[in-house]
């Protein structure tokens, strides 16, 4: 491919990418894997070239954008070698015209921000400029090693430029690019990717060999797997951990892991929304620690996927928040007194996070707030918040909360 066809191509992903976000549709990995499936023509550095052609726009751009066109001259704007390329030739994007780059002008005057401006405007407040911008930056690889199948010897043997995460026992920091599941490691269950924010919120749940746990929201079980390794480790067996989700694909996924993992004792339920109670009510006032990894807005892994940031808008944050508070009502039920519930949200949405917890408090006045000490977040009113910048994770919201009885 000529430069010019590589630029056309990252136009036409673009406004894939902008309609999927506006109506919820697939994620722009899924979009550029798919649009060179049928492009066979296109070779390794034409498809590495179009694909950072794509994401440099979407991180550069704060607000959907109208369409491709519009979010590539945006970039040509201030870049006269991409500008260039808009030559009208064969292949090439038609030469940008004057009303073009006033509109690019224009809009990026409005909002200078890499956020939507509806949320920069949220954040501002408690994150600046440079936690926000470090939002849409690159995120680190961390794996979580399974202590009752390997060392953290034998881990950094494995991967000699892995450093230990300081405070997390079973977190290594990998070098980009790491090809982690060509491993011997990984293909015997020994290691795990996980981000060290999540790694975190599975310590803070301090799971034990005598607990009883459920998972409400296992997902594809990240840390349901984290849990069940602190059970072994702590001379369990895992019969005690339940794994629940209301997504049947998601779930799927997590027994395979937890058999290459050498975990088979974990107990799977799928749920019906809404109908939970009925699932889980022979577990009603037996559990020790309920863990809520609650679906949320992600606006602390945006730097895994940037164009998330397109899909929030005020009315799918208002769901999701209703979602949050509806799955810590429910998760009461099951706790016994002396328990605990983990609620854990990768935003940095005081919605999601501050605010959520202390509308909870106002629910249940039995419940209280217990912070771990731990060496990373600031610690809030009713959690803990780790941030992009301060802490090397991705961004989340962490509270424990005990249940007096």
């Amino acid at each position: 491919m000529i430069p010019q066809a590589r630029v056309e191509a990252a136009i036409e992903l673009l406004d894939q990418i902008i309609n999927a976000a506006r109506d919820e549709g697939s994620a722009a990995d899924r979009l550029i894997s798919g649009y060179f499936k049928t492009r066979r023509y296109a070779g390794s550095k034409d498809r590495a070239a179009v694909r950072a052609l794509v994401y440099r726009a979407i991180r550069h751009i704060g607000d959907c954008p109208k369409n491709g066109r519009s979010a590539m001259i945006r970039l040509a704007k201030d870049d006269p070698e991409l500008a260039a390329l808009f030559d009208g030739g064969k292949h090439a994007p038609a030469p940008i015209l004057p009303q073009e780059i006033e509109y690019a002008a224009q809009k990026s005057a409005e909002n200078p921000s890499l956020l939507p401006l509806w949320l920069a405007q949220k954040m501002d407040g408690y994150l600046d400029k440079d936690e926000q911008n470090a939002l849409l930056g690159r995120a680190p690889l961390d794996i979580r090693f399974n202590p009752h199948i390997t060392n953290l010897e034998a881990v950094l043997e494995a991967f000699p430029e892995g450093k230990p995460i300081e405070g997390l026992p079973y977190g290594v920091r990998l070098t980009e690019g790491t090809q982690v599941e060509k491993s011997p490691l990984w293909q015997k269950g020994a290691v795990e990717v996980q981000d060290a924010g999540s790694q975190w919120a599975s310590l803070i749940c301090q799971a034990k060999s005598d607990m009883r746990i459920v998972d409400l929201c296992a997902g594809a079980g990240g840390k349901t797997l984290a849990l069940a390794s602190d059970i072994l480790a702590d001379g369990g067996d895992g019969h005690g951990l339940i794994a629940c989700d209301t997504d049947r694909s998601r779930l799927s996924r997590l027994q395979p892991r937890l058999k290459r993992a050498g975990i088979e004792t974990v107990e799977q339920r799928l749920l019906n929304p809404k109908e939970e109670d009925q699932a889980l009510a022979d577990l009603f006032e037996k559990e020790d620690l309920v863990l809520i990894d609650a679906p949320c807005s992600g606006t602390g892994t945006w730097r895994r996927n940037p164009e998330a940031r397109w899909r929030l808008n005020p009315e799918r944050l208002s769901r999701l928040t209703a979602i949050q508070a509806y799955l810590l009502d429910m998760a009461t039920k099951l706790v016994q007194p002396g328990g605990h519930l983990v609620y854990v949200v990768c935003s940095l949405l005081n919605e999601e996070g501050n605010d959520q917890i202390a509308a909870f408090l106002d629910r249940h006045s039995d419940w209280t707030v217990e912070n771990i000490a731990i060496p990373v977040g600031s610690v809030q009113e009713n959690g803990r918040r780790l941030t992009v910048l301060k802490d090397q994770t991705d961004g989340f919201f962490i509270s424990r909360l005990k249940y007096s009885g």
